[in-house]
C-alpha cells in the first residue's frame, strides 16, 4: 500500500531548502508519495512573530543554519532579495510584497502537476544561491532544466491567483488542524513531525505501519 504524507514548506525558510535532497531521497527510496502543500512564511502567517522572539534567537538561527549546510554538504547564501520584504525595522512584513506571493503560487502550480518537490528544489537552490534569484529568466531556467514547463507554472501563478489563493488558505488551515505553525512540517495520519531533523522520526513511524522500500 502506498504511504501519502504532507509536506507544508515555506519559501522563506532556510530548514525547507535543507530539508529537501532527504524529501526527495524518501520519496525515491519508499513506496510514498509526499503531497506539497506550500504556506506563506511565518511573517505574514503570525505578523508579530519576529516582535516576540528572544533578541538571541536570529544570531543562533543563522549560526545553525550554515552549521547544518556545512554539515549536510549544501550550499547556501542569504536570500538577495529576501523572498519576504521586511520593515525597516526587521520585525514586521512591509506592507506590500513584491516576491512571496507569486513564488508560492508558482509553488502551488507545480503541486498540482505532481511536481511539486522538483519544483521546490529548483526553486529554492536559485532562492538560498546568495544571487539575484529575480534576474529574468533565473526561476524559469532552473524549472525548466528539472523539466517542468516554466511558461505553464508562471502563467497559471498569473491567471489563476485567486484559485491557487484559495488552495494556499487550505494548507494553511490544514497546518494548524495537524497541529503545528511551523515548517517544514510533515504530516502523517493528523500527526505532526516538525523540523528537517524530523524527517527519520516520520519515516519511522510510516515503517512501523507498513511503509515498504521502493522495488
Amino acid at each position: 500500500m502506498t504511504h501519502s504524507i504532507d509536506l507544508f514548506w515555506s519559501f522563506r525558510s532556510p530548514y525547507s531548502y535543507l530539508a529537501l535532497p532527504r524529501l526527495v531521497a524518501l520519496e525515491a527510496e519508499w513506496d510514498l508519495i509526499v503531497n506539497v502543500r506550500p504556506v506563506r512564511p511565518l511573517a505574514l502567517r503570525q505578523p508579530d512573530f519576529f516582535e516576540r522572539e528572544d533578541p538571541m534567537w536570529m544570531g543562533y538561527l543563522l549560526t545553525d543554519v550554515l552549521r547544518l549546510a556545512d554539515y549536510l554538504g549544501m550550499p547556501i547564501g542569504l536570500p538577495s532579495p529576501d523572498p519576504v520584504l521586511m520593515a525597516s525595522d526587521r520585525k514586521r512584513a512591509a506592507p506590500d510584497q513584491p516576491h512571496i506571493h507569486r513564488l508560492t503560487r508558482i509553488g502551488l502550480a507545480a503541486a498540482e502537476t505532481g511536481a511539486g518537490l522538483a519544483a521546490l528544489q529548483a526553486m529554492s537552490s536559485q532562492i538560498w544561491s546568495g544571487e539575484d534569484w529575480t534576474a529574468p529568466g533565473v526561476l524559469e531556467s532552473a524549472l525548466t532544466a528539472c523539466g517542468l514547463d516554466a511558461d505553464a507554472l508562471m502563467s497559471a501563478a498569473e491567471t489563476q491567483a485567486e484559485r491557487l489563493d484559495a488552495v494556499l488558505a487550505g494548507n494553511e488551515a490544514a497546518l494548524t488542524a495537524a497541529g503545528h505553525w511551523g515548517v517544514p512540517t510533515l504530516a502523517y495520519k493528523g500527526e505532526a513531525f516538525f523540523g528537517q531533523d524530523r524527517i527519520d522520526l516520520c519515516l519511522w513511524r510510516m515503517q512501523s505501519d507498513g511503509l515498504l522500500a521502493r522495488t
